[in-house]
């Protein structure tokens, strides 16, 4: 398996190393960060700019998996999917979407302008994308992961105990309007579940599969070594790991 990894934001060569090399793999595998950062690609003359989906998605034999360090924003990555298929890319067939990745919710967007907003001259300059606030809960242990689409059920019950806290914080602390928990289950459940089931699967498997089989596999990460949440320019960072340990476990390796 191949990782490349940058000193300070990850873009020094990186996406055109991916233009080189991922064509040239079987797996290409993002292992950690969400739609913060946008990878662009050049291939054929053609510019592609991605967020979620691994850049070898642009090569028709290779197999992309978002994988369990990812934290995936649903409406974000239907919306890459759609924009390929117009460029004639078919990615939905080729993509594995990790079980075990942490999904991405409205309120993550909210408390992530929120905070930003009230930090003032103090703030990071985060993306107010809602990932930090992904990662955050995955510690916490609150966070809902992809999975938990796959069963309506536990969905909506992981989800309203999730919804209830962050209520509470929306509404006491920051004066806002409650989020509307079956408005937001309904939206999940009934609009992005049913495209994104045939995808969900288990990526970890996949991974070591192809090692095992002795394919090449190409490990994609989002920022770099100087933004590393224990590594990198503390605070100035991002939630997650993107340097060589972070790609092992993100992966599954």
């Amino acid at each position: 398996a191949t990782m490349v990894v940058g000193t300070q934001c990850g873009g020094e060569g990186k996406g055109r190393f991916t233009d080189l090399f991922a064509k040239e793999c079987s797996l290409v595998v993002r292992y950690q960060g969400g739609h913060n950062a946008g990878h662009t690609l050049v291939v054929n003359g053609e510019t592609f700019a991605l967020q979620l989906i691994p850049s070898g998605v642009i090569w028709d034999h290779v197999t992309c998996v978002i994988g369990n360090g990812v934290v995936v924003d649903p409406g974000v990555l239907l919306k890459e999917l759609d924009d390929l298929a117009r460029r004639g890319v078919d990615a939905e067939r080729r993509l594995l979407l990790s079980g075990n990745a942490h999904l991405i919710l409205p309120y993550h967007q909210q408390m992530d302008a929120l905070v930003e907003r009230y930090l003032g001259s103090a703030k990071l300059g985060t993306t107010k994308r809602g990932i930090g606030p992904a990662y955050a809960d995955k510690a916490l242990r609150v966070g809902l992961r992809v999975q938990d689409l796959l069963d309506p059920k536990i969905f909506r019950e992981k989800l309203a105990v999730v919804v209830k806290e962050k209520n509470a914080v929306l509404t006491r602390v920051y004066n806002r309007l409650p989020i509307d928990l079956e408005e937001l289950g309904d939206r999940y459940l009934g609009e992005y579940a049913p495209r994104l089931a045939p995808m969900i699967g288990d990526g970890i498997d996949a991974v070591h599969s192809a090692l095992e089989a002795g394919q090449h596999v190409l490990l994609e990460g989002a920022q770099a070594t100087f933004l590393d949440l224990d590594h990198g320019t503390y605070p100035f960072v991002t939630s997650s790991n993107p340097t060589a340990g972070g790609a092992c476990t993100g992966a599954g390796i």
